[in-house]
């Protein structure tokens, strides 16, 4: 399993955001976002940007690359 699958789950378990709500910011449906969160799909580079900034985090981080937000 990549280390971005959990990541990107607990950051947005942490800020309170629902798969959904998350899948919209995206431009995408809550299936395919559920399909990155286990790790069934490839989380395409132009999400990995959005989530970076919605959780004002690096890349490193959700990539799983640097224990560091």
């Amino acid at each position: 399993m990549q280390p971005y699958v959990r990541i990107i789950r607990d950051l947005r378990e942490d800020a309170d955001l629902t798969q959904e709500q998350v899948a919209r910011l995206l431009g995408t449906s809550q299936t395919m976002y559920a399909r990155y969160e286990r790790g069934a799909n490839e989380l395409p580079i132009r999400h990995l940007l959005v989530l970076c900034r919605l959780y004002r985090v690096s890349a490193d981080y959700i990539l799983g690359l640097t224990p560091r937000r």
